[in-house]
């Protein structure tokens, strides 16, 4: 295939001068972060202070120097990034938030705003990812299960390689999921299912009468459908909108054997036909996400909530039971109200047959020092029963 040509809107190319020539490479961003406007060379005798101030003023640094040293440099930057200041001075005391909503929007805007600035130290990339400086290590693996296959040079972050190294080593060990007596191994960009009470009360909820076929809407990784399958689930079909979940299912299905009983299609919510049990965990907290892979996360608008109850009695046999997991937590945040979400069950046609509630386990439930603590100690995860009215 003939190479794009640098004008295509489809690949975003980053520009720079180096010993006196204008260079240009191609640009990845699994964020979605444009090229920097601004870039300059550095290398093992660049200052911390020096570039972390010119990473929050929006100037890229592409690294030149041994890959290590990249390695601390990105962690000075991280250091200085928590502390909000140079070294030897002290942050003013931040304002306290006026309520959990605002807490909320709050440290999303510092979590973005870190985020920029820590991307703002870039690698070079030959051909076939490997990464032309002195100690860089082969990642050759883990770009290609998250980018596929490529082999035209680009530029990345440093931030973004390391986020796929460490994805790539949760896919290689996997995450124990009590609830099969096996792991789950996810692939990058693909929620991990490291929440496990939520698994288990899959595991443990009463299944309808009758449920020998199930829809499981959203796959993720797989462990639903795995767990429904576990169970005595003759059939699942599992839908999702996104190529890595497909796949990522699809791996981890044939790794428990159960590929025979789970069909994978691709479908925004609910495949064709009725169910008598159906189940769905969309994200938690509608919010809008900064980049792609938070859309596990954060669901705008409650985009894929309401539309899983508003088509939900639709995909129902008589009697038969739409199972939605779902946190609180916006609750807490000041961010959708529970009157909001019953009121979208009842204008569904839709009653709410029983539902089962469980505290998470998780550290970040008892850390004091996490800006929403409070939201977080309080919140709880429930698995809702949801019936045609």
């Amino acid at each position: 295939m003939p190479e794009q040509t640098t004008s295509s809107p489809t690949v975003p190319r980053i520009h720079w001068e180096e010993n006196g020539e204008q260079r240009s490479a191609r640009w990845r961003s699994e964020a979605g972060m444009p090229p920097p406007k601004r870039v300059i060379i550095a290398d093992d005798t660049t200052n911390a202070d020096v570039a972390y101030r010119l990473a929050c003023e929006g100037t890229a640094l592409l690294w030149r120097g041994d890959f290590q040293n990249a390695r601390q440099l990105l962690q000075a930057l991280a250091r200085r990034a928590d502390h909000k200041g140079r070294a030897g001075k002290k942050a003013k005391p931040a304002k306290a938030p006026s309520s959990p909503t605002e807490a909320f929007h709050l440290h999303r805007q510092a979590q973005s705003q870190r985020a920029r600035t820590l991307a703002m130290l870039l690698i070079p990339f030959d051909e076939g990812y490997t990464i032309p400086l002195r100690r860089a290590p082969d990642v050759k693996l883990a770009c290609n299960e998250a980018y596929g296959r490529y082999q035209e040079p680009f530029i990345a972050s440093l931030r973004e390689l390391l986020g796929l190294i460490g994805a790539h080593e949760w896919r290689r060990t996997g995450v124990e999921i009590p609830a099969l007596g096996a792991r789950i191994h996810p692939h990058y960009g693909v929620f991990s299912p490291v929440r496990g009470e939520y698994v288990q009360m899959v595991a443990d909820a009463p299944l309808p009468a009758g449920a020998d076929l199930a829809f499981d809407i959203g796959v993720g990784t797989g462990v639903l459908s795995a767990v429904l399958a576990k169970r005595g689930v003759k059939r699942v079909i599992a839908t999702d909108q996104d190529p890595r979940a497909l796949s990522c299912a699809r791996e981890n299905l044939a790794l428990l054997g159960l590929e025979d009983k789970v069909e994978l299609q691709v479908a925004d919510l609910f495949p064709e036909g009725r169910a008598p049990l159906v189940v769905c965990n969309p994200p938690w907290v509608p919010a809008r996400p900064s980049s792609p892979i938070e859309y596990a996360v954060y669901d705008p608008d409650s985009r894929m909530l309401r539309g899983f109850l508003s088509g939900l009695a639709a995909h129902l046999t008589p009697g038969g039971e739409g199972w939605l997991i779902l946190s609180d937590l916006a609750e807490h945040l000041g961010l959708r109200p529970r009157e909001q979400l019953l009121e979208w069950i009842a204008a569904a046609g839709l009653k709410v047959a029983g539902r089962i509630d469980v505290r998470p386990v998780h550290p970040r439930a008892s850390d004091a020092t996490d800006p929403l603590h409070a939201a977080r100690a309080a919140e709880v995860t429930s698995l809702w029963r949801l019936a045609a009215a």
